[in-house]
């Protein structure tokens, strides 16, 4: 394993200790870990409320429901790579309804090659959705201290009378003069005047 390689979560749902058993090669090698197995949608569901899991397998259907609402209640957590399994028959109606929410469907009898080429496909979507996240964190961080910076020239208008150009040019130039950031200065002129 090469040492660039993540390693994933997995919550395999899934009631047949036959397939199951079949999968578990699959997942040896550390590139997967932890490996979590439950035999219910509902067993499912209270570990999703305990930790996060990259991606989660359902093979359905399970003893307590088929398992579709359970991968569409994940694809809208941009987290969650879901993979639903269903009987060759059922494959292209599902794929159809499921596709435009991202969630992967595969038709059983499924091989352990195309299995491999399923997981191997949920590391690359898995990637993707990190650079998602990343970008929108990055994105909501910038937003916050435009906001603190806002404040904290609403703060200095307030206080010492400045003009809102003042204030932003007064902003700017301590964030030049102290080296810190924008933030830091709005923070600083926030306990200050604030």
């Amino acid at each position: 394993m090469s040492s660039a390689m993540r390693v994933y979560s997995v919550l395999l749902v899934s009631a047949a200790e036959k397939f199951n058993t079949s999968l578990m090669p699959l997942f040896a090698g550390g590139r997967f870990e932890p490996v979590t197995v439950v035999d219910s949608v509902a067993k499912a569901r209270r570990k999703l409320v305990d930790r996060s899991f990259d991606f989660v397998i359902v093979n359905s259907p399970m003893p307590d429901e088929f398992g579709r609402s359970l991968v569409v209640d994940l694809a809208s957590n941009p987290g969650i790579v879901p993979l639903l399994l269903v009987k060759n028959e059922m494959y292209e109606e599902l794929f159809f309804k499921l596709y435009p929410h991202g969630i992967l469907v595969g038709a059983k009898p499924i091989s352990v090659n195309a299995m491999r080429q399923f997981l191997d496909s949920m590391c690359t979507f898995r990637e993707r959705l990190r650079g998602v996240e990343k970008k929108t964190v990055t994105l909501e961080d910038k937003m916050e201290e435009i906001r603190l910076v806002n404040r904290a020239k609403w703060s200095l208008i307030k206080a010492c009378g400045m003009t809102e150009e003042d204030a932003h040019r007064y902003v700017q130039k301590q964030a030049m003069d102290l080296c810190l950031s924008k933030r830091e200065v709005a923070e600083n002129i926030l306990r200050t005047y604030g």
